[in-house]
């Protein structure tokens, strides 16, 4: 195996077409000579097209392009060996737009190419997992039939091949109104799920916010068990630890809580209770929280309610809900909805949320299936390699609600920190000015790079971009529009940055 791409360079590839194919299985739009199979589509496709150009780009196996003999991937994997794929399989719709879901989630034409040179790199002798842990209210059935999960999997089979789709969560919730209405148990990952206790090398040690941390469910208190006393837990799906590869297909969107979400944000996906997960850390930032910027009183009038109806649910899991559903919407009605002011940690000053991903990213590049973690040196790094599906990007109120934007791009690189500073510089924002990026470039205890942000070099089919990332010119990049608690924070100014 021999790796043909640093950590500190990322193919940027953008398309003539900022669109997908529409016919499942999705297969290539044009005979390649080095496909496995002989099926072609009725339709383009350009997220193939473009998966098949960033691994050119990227000069793997250089040698072979061309021929029925080009092995792209198997620069970076070997025959035989367990690849995960991780894509973003967040929520199934979008509040405004029934076709919305095409940038929200990661295309199902996109997951196909990558799947197709995984297969040809790891071979029958392979196992080739397509696994992620959705919203907790989200339906697994509804992501699998619109992004045409089983067509594909059915063609593989047909091919002798068997690519296994895992919801890694324990649980899928209906919710009404934003209201969780009731529970369903999951079977969960086949390989199990593995507790690792990250403790003083976790983001979390030394920050003030112990106790007060908010994350996915009613009761904080289940959140803050796992974040006290010097312990700092998560439940990492076993799948993913026992991989040889971890390959992350993310979306590229703006995110309220993060500024962006990319593949540093994609691996809360890999979580197998979100209950682990802080997300905010209540109270006003005076005393060590993150919810809002300038807590008045009526927002805390507002938290108050809201804490005594998250401790009624709890109390009372047969009423609880009901009466929930109605105060939320009288609720709306008198504080606005989280659409259109900032609430729960969804601005630009969130210290909780960055810690949480980093210390995900670190339990998996260096987790060994006891629970431990290996040295933290560099050889001993889970391979994690990224392509991130922009072909059609989301700004705005991301990641449920954003905007489109048909940017036409998809990036590749083998390290993580490396693609999500280059795509919030192509987003044009500032990577130092995104805790999620700048911070994974600071971490001491089980580092995520080696490397400087300012150090990476973008390839790319566009001139203005094929050059070291800090001296591509704002005006060659695109302008997303931040989620509203971050406009005026990340926005990146016209100077260079360079110095």
């Amino acid at each position: 195996m021999r790796m043909m791409i640093h950590p500190e360079e990322v193919i940027a590839f953008r398309s003539v077409a900022a669109e997908y194919a529409d016919v499942p299985p999705f297969h290539p739009g044009e005979s390649y000579p080095e496909s496995m199979f002989s099926a072609i589509g009725s339709e383009p496709n350009p997220a193939y097209a473009g998966v098949r150009e960033c691994f050119r780009l990227a000069g793997l196996d250089q040698a072979h392009f061309g021929t029925s003999q080009w092995n792209p991937l198997g620069d970076l994997m070997n025959p035989g060996e367990m690849v995960v794929l991780k894509p973003n399989l967040v929520k199934e719709s979008h509040p405004r737009d029934p076709n919305g879901w095409r940038y929200v989630i990661t295309h199902g034409s996109a997951i196909r190419a990558v799947a197709d040179y995984c297969w040809k790199a790891i071979g029958p002798g392979g196992k080739l997992y397509l696994a992620d842990a959705p919203q907790t209210d989200s339906s697994w059935d509804a992501i699998v039939r619109i992004l045409g999960l089983n067509e594909i999997g059915d063609f593989y089979r047909a091919n002798g091949l068997d690519l296994i789709l895992v919801d890694l969560r324990q649980e899928e919730w209906k919710s009404e109104g934003g209201v969780v209405v009731s529970r369903r148990k999951l079977s969960g990952d086949p390989n199990g799920a593995i507790t690792f206790n990250l403790a003083d090398v976790s983001e979390f040690e030394g920050h003030n916010g112990t106790g007060n941390y908010y994350g996915a469910d009613y009761d904080a208190g289940e959140v803050n068990r796992h974040h006290r006393d010097g312990r700092h837990e998560y439940l990492i799906a076993g799948s993913v630890i026992k991989a040889d590869v971890l390959f992350s297909l993310p979306k590229m969107k703006c995110h309220k809580k993060a500024g962006i979400t990319v593949s540093l944000k994609n691996l809360v996906g890999v979580n197998a209770d979100k209950n682990f997960l802080p997300h905010h850390t209540e109270g006003a930032a005076r005393n060590g929280g993150d919810e809002h910027p300038a807590p008045g009183v009526k927002h805390r009038l507002e938290r108050k309610a809201a804490a005594a109806l998250r401790t009624m649910v709890v109390k009372f899991p047969t009423i609880g809900p009901a009466l929930m559903k109605h105060a939320r919407q009288s609720g709306t009605r008198v504080f606005g909805d989280t659409e259109t002011v900032i609430r729960s940690g969804n601005w630009f000053g969130n210290d909780t949320i960055w810690r949480m991903c980093l210390d995900l990213n670190k339990a998996v590049l260096y987790g060994r299936s006891d629970g431990t973690l290996s040295q933290g040196i560099p050889e001993n790094r889970k391979r994690h390699f990224v392509m991130v599906d922009g072909l059609i990007a989301g700004e705005g109120r991301g990641p449920m609600n954003p905007d489109p934007v048909a940017a036409g791009v998809l990036l590749f690189g083998v390290n993580a920190p490396s693609v999500d500073a280059t795509c919030a510089w192509l987003m044009g924002f500032d990577p130092d000015k995104l805790p999620i990026v700048r911070q994974a470039f600071e971490v001491k205890n089980y580092p995520l790079v080696d490397h400087e942000w300012r150090d990476i070099v973008v390839k790319s089919n566009v001139r203005e971009w094929n050059r070291p990332l800090a001296e591509i010119s704002d005006e060659s990049t695109f302008h997303f529009e931040p989620h509203f608690g971050w406009k005026g924070a990340v926005e990146r100014s016209s100077e260079a940055l360079a110095k």
